[in-house]
C-alpha cells in the first residue's frame, strides 16, 4: 500500500514524511528540494499487537505496515509540464491514495509560493491540475470508446460514464465525489484517474493552536471543502511532530501528556491512511511470531490465509477464530476454548478486524 504526500512547496510536506519516516528527506526553505520520491516503509500503530506480545514473548513481532511516498513540489501548470509537473504526476499514478498538506498558520520567516497564506487556493491548485490531467485522460478514451461503439453498443456505458465524469471536472469537482453505481466504480477503477484516488488532507497549523485546532480560521475552511468530496482532514502541528519522532516511546508520552493530547497527529495519519483504503488486520500469534496481516474489508478466511502463503489458501480446510478482546480478557488460547470461545470457520467466513486466527490446511 502505498500513500503519496502532496502540497505546495512550503507547507510542511516533506518535514512530516521526516516525521513520519525519520528517512532525513532534504528540508529546505526554497521550492523543489524533494525532486526524486522519498519512500519511507512504516509501521501501523497497532496496541493489539503489542499486547499480545507481552503474552506471548515471542522471537519476533510484525506488525501491518504502510509506504508513505514524499512527492515534489506542485506549482501551477504541472499538467502541462511546468516546474516538475510531469514527475509530480507519474508519481501520483503510482500510488493508491493521497495526503495532501497544507499550511493553516502564519509565519513571515517561512515563504509561501504564492505569497500569502490560503489553504483552499492551495488544495484548489493541486486539485485543479490533477483535473486537468484526468480531462485528458478521459478525452482520450473517449475517441477509443466512440471507435469501438460502431462494431459493439456495449461502449455506449462507458461513453455515458465518461460524460458524466468529464462534466463533473468541468465544473472542477473531482471524480472521487460522484455517486457511483456498482457497475459504474467497476469501470472507473480501469481508468486510474488521479481525482478519483481517496484523498486526507493534513492542517498544518501553529505549535500555539495544537490543543484547540478548532479554532483555527484555515483549518474550519478546509473542514467545510473536505466535506464536499467526503474526505477527512486532521490538524496537526507538523513541527511538533517532527520533535515527538525523535523521542523515546516514555518521553514521547510524557510529552505528549504536557501538551494535552491524547494520540500524536502522526499516529492519528497512520492509522486513518491504512483505514483509508479500506484495509483491516487479523492477526496470527504464538511463540515463534506475533503479526499483523493487511487484508481488504470483506475478504473471506481462504483468501486471508493466501496472505500467509498461496498453500494455505489452496489448501484451506478451515480457520479457528478467537476475537482479540475475548482472548484479552480470558488471559489465554487454553482459557478461551474452555469458555467455547474458539469458533471454527469455513470457506465462507468473513474475516473481522482483530480476528486471531489459526488456519489449517491440507496440501
Amino acid at each position: 500500500m502505498k500513500i503519496g504526500i502532496v502540497g505546495l512547496p512550503n507547507v510542511g510536506k516533506s518535514t512530516m514524511f521526516n516525521s513520519i519516516t525519520k528517512a532525513g528527506a532534504e528540508c529546505a526553505n526554497y521550492p523543489f528540494c524533494t525532486i526524486e520520491p522519498n519512500i519511507g516503509v512504516v509501521a501501523v500503530p497497532d496496541e493489539r499487537v503489542d499486547n499480545l506480545a507481552k503474552m506471548y514473548n515471542p522471537q519476533k513481532v510484525t506488525k501491518a505496515i504502510v509506504e508513505f511516498v514524499d512527492i515534489a513540489g506542485l506549482v501551477k501548470g504541472a499538467s502541462r509540464g511546468e516546474g516538475l509537473g510531469n514527475k509530480f504526476l507519474s508519481h501520483i499514478r503510482e500510488v493508491d491514495s493521497i495526503v495532501e498538506v497544507v499550511r493553516c498558520f502564519e509565519n513571515q520567516n517561512i515563504v509561501h509560493v504564492d505569497g500569502s497564506i490560503d489553504p483552499i487556493r492551495d488544495i484548489e491548485t493541486i486539485n485543479l491540475e490533477l483535473i486537468f490531467a484526468d480531462i485528458e485522460t478521459l478525452e482520450k478514451r473517449l475517441d477509443k470508446a466512440k471507435k469501438m461503439l460502431k462494431s459493439d453498443k456495449k461502449y455506449q456505458f462507458e461513453i455515458d460514464l465518461i460524460n458524466k465524469i468529464k462534466s463533473a471536472l468541468e465544473q472542477g469537482r473531482p471524480a472521487r465525489s460522484i455517486d457511483y453505481n456498482e457497475e459504474e466504480k467497476e469501470l472507473v477503477k480501469e481508468m486510474f484517474l488521479l481525482t478519483s484516488k481517496p484523498i486526507l488532507y493534513i492542517a498544518n497549523i501553529s505549535e500555539e493552536e495544537i490543543t484547540l485546532p478548532e479554532n483555527n480560521e484555515y483549518v474550519k475552511k478546509v473542514k467545510e471543502y473536505a466535506k464536499k468530496e467526503n474526505a477527512e482532514v486532521i490538524p496537526l502541528c507538523v513541527k511538533i511532530e517532527e520533535e515527538l519522532s525523535g523521542l523515546e516511546e516514555a518521553d514521547k508520552k510524557e510529552m505528549l501528556e504536557a501538551l494535552g493530547i491524547e494520540e500524536s497527529g502522526l499516529d492519528k495519519l497512520i492509522k486513518k491512511s491504512y483505514d483509508l483504503l479500506g484495509l483491516m488486520s487479523f492477526l496470527t500469534a504464538g511463540e515463534p511470531e506475533v503479526r499483523a496481516w493487511t487484508i481488504k474489508k470483506g475478504t473471506k478466511a481462504p483468501q486471508a490465509a493466501g496472505k500467509i502463503h498461496s498453500d494455505i489458501e489452496r489448501g484451506f480446510i478451515k480457520a479457528e477464530v478467537v476475537s482479540y478482546d475475548d482472548l484479552i480478557r480470558e488471559g489465554s488460547m487454553t482459557a478461551a476454548r474452555e469458555k467455547g470461545l474458539i469458533r471454527s470457520e469455513g470457506k465462507e467466513y468473513i474475516m473481522q478486524d482483530g480476528d486471531i486466527v489459526l488456519f489449517k490446511f491440507n496440501v
